[in-house]
């Protein structure tokens, strides 16, 4: 145990210092991109590179996560890193449009970071423990996320291009500790005999993970989960923009409350329920406190109410604090070792695409209706309460 707490520290630690440093740069990048486009065009350049990222991390996902089945994680966890390392430091040099770019192809062409350490985690740990531990995952990506603009809005003001270098720092101050610190946690009579060219194709992997019938059913549930989520996640600022018309200082605020909420969720009420609930039983719990939130934000159109907004973002909060982490954990138990690499590949995969489509599609259901927006995003999370209480056993294994 003392052994997996020391392999577990240094894991939490490099999330962590990913975590600060993506957050750090989020401030900076449209004064980046605007130093190459008009005005008017740095929200299209903004999210021309943000598509850019996903669409990248979509294809390449799988085939890393398969990489890591075959030569351990490791190794993979590294290049990835060092790809991140790579694309911060295009962002900070600039000089052109295409440099940037050109970092974010980079960076999302070795996107295995999260593929990687959760498959880890699935290597090293029993599966009763797994949602534990992926909840800690995701606190302490909250805690990065929580400080990191502040210290980016601080940095770029004495140069935009400083934070870029901090992020390029850390992450690989990141790589070093994997390199020098953490064991592998795959051996290798459990690895992937070998790799075929099908292993380079990401829809072959696909199609493998979605013929195994209780992954697929899970998938879905999180495919649901994820766009109900999303909605949120993608239109809440604008929401409170537009609806409550409030400025940056209450927003910011109420940004503040979620971060708070999410690190309280994974890291403090997952861990105690876990001891008198099982997994299948919380994740219900947080599907339908996310159903509630989204319900009560569709209410708060109708009933301006500071109370009921706070009260919104607790559930969703609450909801994805306590469903993703158990979600994951129950996604990993349903498939063995050797194919651990390759499942969080695909559930990457799946969250890139997401990130691909959701926003545009939500942002045109938005200014056609909001209300109908939220009400379709509540009806999503319902399907997925459903589907996960009627299709997902208490205890999945598949080998």
């Amino acid at each position: 145990m003392r052994s997996n707490n020391y392999k577990f520290g240094i894991i939490i630690a490099v999330v962590l210092l990913n975590s600060i440093g993506m957050s750090v740069v989020l401030p900076l990048l449209p004064f980046i991109v605007g130093k190459y486009l008009p005005a008017q065009r740095v929200v299209i350049g903004m999210g021309a590179l943000l598509s850019v990222f996903a669409a990248c991390t979509f294809f390449a996902a799988p085939i890393l996560g398969a990489l890591s089945d075959r030569y351990g994680r490791k190794n993979i966890l590294i290049i990835s890193l060092l790809g991140s390392v790579v694309g911060y430091v295009l962002f900070g040099i600039g000089g052109a449009l295409w440099i940037l770019f050109l970092g974010r192809i980079i960076d999302g062409l070795t996107a295995g970071n999260i593929t990687t350490l959760f498959a880890y985690i699935s290597d090293s740990t029993e599966p009763k423990e797994r949602a534990k531990w992926f909840g800690y995952l995701g606190a302490a990506m909250g805690v990065g996320k929580l400080g990191g603009p502040a210290l980016g809005g601080l940095l770029g003001s004495i140069n935009i291009a400083l934070p870029f270098y901090i992020t390029a720092g850390l992450i690989f101050l990141s790589a070093l500790a994997v390199y020098f610190l953490l064991p592998e946690s795959l051996p290798v009579e459990k690895r992937t005999a070998r790799l075929t060219l099908s292993s380079f194709n990401t829809f072959s992997h696909f199609k493998d993970i979605f013929s195994l019938k209780e992954v697929k059913v899970l998938l879905i549930v999180g495919i649901l989960f994820y766009v109900g989520l999303s909605i949120f996640q993608f239109n809440f600022i604008i929401f409170l923009k537009d609806i409550y018309k409030w400025g940056p200082a209450f927003i910011g605020g109420m940004l503040t409350i979620i971060g708070i909420c999410d690190i309280l969720s994974r890291a403090v009420l997952l861990p105690w329920l876990l001891k008198y609930f099982n997994e299948k039983s919380i994740g219900i719990a947080g599907l339908v406190g996310l159903g509630i939130g989204l319900g009560l934000l569709l209410a708060s159109i109708y009933i301006h109410s500071i109370f009921v907004i706070a009260l919104a973002v607790v559930f969703i909060i609450s909801g994805e604090g306590l469903f993703d982490p158990t979600y994951n954990g129950k996604l990993s138990q349903s498939i063995d070792e050797s194919k651990q690499g390759k499942l969080q590949g695909v559930n990457q995969s799946l969250q890139s695409a997401n990130n691909m489509l959701i926003p545009l599609g939500a942002a045109a259901f938005y200014f056609y209706n909001p209300s109908a927006l939220y009400a379709t995003a509540t009806f999503i999370v319902l399907a997925a309460v459903i589907m996960y209480a009627k299709y997902i056993p208490q205890t999945t294994m598949t080998k």
